[in-house]
């Protein structure tokens, strides 16, 4: 479905590394891979808040027989070398350690958040505030910050990322009283608990979160099952945002007749409507390294959020090629659109994407899509 308003608004050119908190600290030279995945939020005065992740990559991650990372260490960065001929560099955003006895990863950049004001509708940059920027602080965010996700419940924004190291793969929290200036408060889910998304409001008085833990061992289902096996979107329950329980039931499950969600996590944090809890999540067809990514939605009950109350199998939005053609030459992976925001404008939501793992889509999705 074409619509209206469906466009870049900021990629790697739009991002000045000097004024990088990370300039000065690597021992390399490094250029910005992608500004993509963007978190999204309301400010007070009505602008919108892109909090974007930035990757920094090393100019040359392969030199003289090895395959270079970027690590935090004792208070700076470092690079970590492997033997070339016991990685997979196949993928130029990682490398994978073979010969092991469970897959290692690394990474050949790091990530960090820069704060991007937005005019009321996201069409128009209004401030860079690398001022705000929200950079890797402690060894668990060694690899660095990614894919914020942001949602305002109360009088507060709360941002979910990813916070990347050799010692834990986890969901880490933090808070703001303007939208504007980020704390951090804690890391909240431990390892390999990706996409974590707060709802935008209460549920009986407790914080409600999808989540998608991530493993390599997943049980079959019954033969004959409407279920695939593997990835999916779990739901828990907090009292403070903090400390979280999961909640017994299910959330969303990939369908065994779809290969299109044969993966599948959140993406937006889910907004409350007339109909229920509006939810954008993102399903992955196979496809050589990367794969297909797709944004679905689903309604869920409002007083009942694992029950899917409405869903649809044709995707929202699809990976966009003519958006990066202008960006070819930087381009190194394909098929990606990665839904990380959303925001109330009116008639229609504003809808903040990355695209292609290279630069941020905001795209204007009529609510009468979703029968509003």
């Amino acid at each position: 479905m074409a619509f209206d308003v469906d466009r870049l608004i900021f990629g790697p050119d739009d991002v000045d590394l000097a004024r990088s908190p990370l300039a000065g600290k690597l021992d390399a030279g490094t250029y910005v891979l992608g500004a993509f995945n963007p978190g999204l939020a309301r400010l007070p005065g009505g602008n919108l808040l892109m909090l974007v992740r930035v990757a920094e990559a090393l100019c040359e991650p392969v030199a003289d027989g090895f395959v270079h990372s970027i690590r935090w260490h004792n208070g700076g960065y470092v690079r970590d070398a492997w033997p070339l001929e016991l990685c997979d560099t196949s993928d130029p955003r990682k490398f994978l350690v073979r010969g092991g006895a469970w897959e290692v990863m690394a990474l050949t950049s790091l990530s960090w958040l820069l704060p991007v004001e937005l005019s009321p509708d996201g069409l128009e940059i209004v401030a860079v505030h690398y001022d705000r920027a929200v950079a890797p602080h402690a060894s668990f965010q060694c690899y660095g910050v990614e894919d914020a996700r942001i949602s305002r419940v109360g009088d507060r924004w709360l941002m979910t990322s990813c916070s990347v190291s050799p010692e834990r793969h986890s969901t880490t929290l933090y808070s703001s009283d303007n939208g504007l200036d980020w704390r951090f408060e804690d890391i909240v889910l431990d390892h390999q608990n990706k996409d974590m998304l707060i709802f935008e409001g209460l549920i009986d008085g407790r914080y409600w979160a999808q989540t998608r833990p991530l493993g390599s061992l997943y049980f079959a289902y019954p033969p004959g099952s409407e279920w695939r096996a593997g990835p999916s979107i779990n739901l828990a329950t907090s009292p403070d945002a903090l400390h979280w329980k999961p909640h017994r039931e299910p959330g969303l499950r990939p369908h065994a007749d779809r290969v299109a969600t044969a993966r599948m996590g959140g993406g937006a944090p889910p907004v409350l409507t007339p109909r229920g809890w509006l939810t954008l999540w993102h399903g992955v067809e196979p496809k050589e390294i990367v794969g297909i990514y797709r944004t679905y939605w689903s309604l869920l009950d409002p007083d009942d959020p694992a029950r899917v109350i409405a869903s649809e199998h044709k995707p929202l939005l699809e990976p966009h090629p003519e958006l990066t053609r202008p960006l070819e030459e930087k381009i190194y992976v394909r098929d990606v659109v990665f839904t990380t925001g959303i925001a109330d404008g009116g008639d229609h939501f504003v809808v903040a994407s990355g695209e292609a793992d290279l630069a941020c889509r905001i795209t204007h999705v009529p609510k009468s899509r979703f029968g509003l």
